[in-house]
């Protein structure tokens, strides 16, 4: 007489969760087994973060059941769904800045720890992920792919039976994602479950045995996506088939962004960029592994740093090197930042507030401190239908929008303007197929409209799709572009881990 099978570690039978207008969940079956690495797709607003929110305590169902190993389970609380066995990084830190790596960490676990035990189980969880933390270093002084590392060591320091993995390779070279994979599978032939959840369909056709893909809050397939190609999962995941952004020729005008000489310092970052031009019509990318002095690259270019000299930046051939934002924008610059919550928008202000903030010295919607409220919620509600913007309404917070639709509508925002140089870091960090192609589309079309625009992006498929030329960041210092056509992949990821600076460019002492 054979054994009856052992029930799934997890399972959801229609769960569901609406919020004011909206639902987020909408009677969701979902099954996953001791083992399985199970990919979780959907675009931005389909309900992912809502459902893993769920699983995490951070949310309660308003209808359903929760099975732990055939069992019913309330999850009400982080602490619960931690006790139970379920691990979550998530897509947006929850990370405490005035504090160290060390006591972020020691916050997500349960009693007292020494801190010279917690450095050693630190060090050891690093070395195994390849992913460097000094666990000194205040948390306010990493850039957004650093505090993603905190995020993951801390998710795995309590050996989760259940691992929830949101966009975990958005800052990781391919040869580090690789590494991540590599220790995923081992986790999963331990009998570890994992839930990968990322907007790079090839990662998961390598990785995931299974994929589930939610629209509009419902689950609309689950596949073997090692048997579809990602056009295929694409079309499930948006209903038709994604944009096309295939590089176009373009002429290339004259130079509307020039750096030469730039060597100054930015919070603990130092920059050294000793020539790169930008011309009217071209697009350059800038790529890196995170930590490596992007965001510092990115505030001297914005003016929020200043340089070392008024010459060593150029817009449309006026030097700005020691000139703010606000001049360098009257001069038909714009600027978008990685962090979305915070940096390109304030939490707490609706789509018209957030409309208003890169629009301070526009004449069409202020004038001697007058704000022309009427316009600009006009201009808010265009800028949300142009680029698909799904919102509960032009004045709910910001922070109440995902990840992905609020990238659309700050992107909207600067592009809107037609600027004449356009800097971006990491455009479509965290958000799903659909809208990076449309945010990519919109990029390439400014370019189309002799702009030039320069992005830097942790995403190298995203760089070769994107760019004429390309530059390596490493330890600050900016290689000269080169053709894209002269790089691979391979030679990117070494490049940005050092192995291929060249010799003129290294740093001395």
């Amino acid at each position: 007489m054979t054994a009856p099978a052992a029930p799934p570690l997890l399972s959801l039978r229609n769960i569901s969760r609406r919020f004011p207008g909206v639902i987020a969940n909408d009677d969701i079956d979902l099954t996953v087994r001791s083992g399985d690495i199970l990919g979780l797709l959907g675009e931005n607003g389909a309900g992912k973060s809502t459902l893993m929110k769920i699983l995490a305590g951070l949310l309660v169902p308003d209808d359903g059941q929760i099975l732990w190993k055939g069992k019913p389970v309330a999850i009400r609380s982080p602490a619960v769904a931690r006790q139970i066995g379920i691990g979550m990084v998530h897509q947006h830190f929850a990370l405490f800045d005035g504090m160290t790596v060390a006591e972020n960490v020691a916050l997500s676990l349960p009693g007292a720890v020494p801190g010279r035990a917690l450095e050693a189980r630190l060090a050891a969880l690093t070395d195994a992920y390849g992913l460097s933390l000094d666990p000194g270093q205040p948390v306010f002084t990493l850039s957004a792919g650093e505090k993603q590392r905190i995020e993951i060591v801390r998710a795995l320091l309590p050996d989760p039976e259940l691992l929830i993995l949101d966009e975990p390779t958005s800052v990781l070279t391919p040869q580090e994602a690789e590494q991540l994979f590599a220790t995923l599978r081992r986790l999963a032939a331990d009998g570890r479950s994992i839930v990968f959840i990322s907007h790079k369909l090839d990662e998961v056709r390598r990785l995931c045995s299974t994929a589930t893909i939610l629209r509009g809050g419902r689950v609309v397939a689950t596949c073997d996506p090692r048997t579809h190609t990602a056009e295929e999962i694409a079309e499930l995941m948006l209903g038709s088939r994604p944009l096309s952004t295939r590089r176009s020729e373009r002429p290339r005008g004259d130079p509307l962004l020039s750096v030469a000489g730039l060597d100054a310092k930015s919070g603990d970052s130092r920059v050294r960029a000793d020539d790169l031009q930008v011309h009217g019509g071209e697009i350059v990318g800038i790529a890196g592994v995170a930590g490596n002095a992007q965001s510092a690259l990115y505030r001297l270019l914005s003016g929020e740093e200043l340089a070392n000299g008024a010459g060593t930046i150029a817009i449309c051939g006026r030097p700005v090197g020691r000139s703010r934002p606000n001049p360098r924008r009257r001069l038909g610059a714009a600027f978008l930042p990685e962090e979305r919550l915070g940096h390109s928008a304030a939490p707490d202000f609706g789509l018209t507030g957030n409309a208003l903030l890169s629009n301070l010295t526009t004449p069409a919607f202020q004038r001697r401190g007058w704000i022309f409220w009427p316009r600009l919620r006009r201009h808010a509600g265009h800028i949300a239908e142009s680029y698909d913007v799904r919102h509960g309404g032009l004045e709910r917070p910001a922070r109440s929008l995902s990840g992905g639709n609020l990238q659309k509508f700050v992107v909207g925002r600067e592009l809107t303007k037609a600027p004449r140089l356009l800097v971006v870091n990491q455009p479509t960090w965290g958000v799903d197929m659909g809208a990076a192609g449309r945010i990519r589309q919109a990029i390439q079309g400014l370019a189309q409209q002799q702009a030039a625009i320069v992005v830097i992006s942790q995403d190298l498929d995203e760089l070769l799709e994107l760019c004429d030329r390309l530059a390596v960041i490493h330890d600050g210092v900016l290689s000269p572009a080169r053709p894209v056509a002269e790089w691979t992949i391979d030679a990117l990821g070494l490049a940005m881990a050092g192995a291929d600076q060249p010799p003129a460019l290294k740093r001395a002492g």
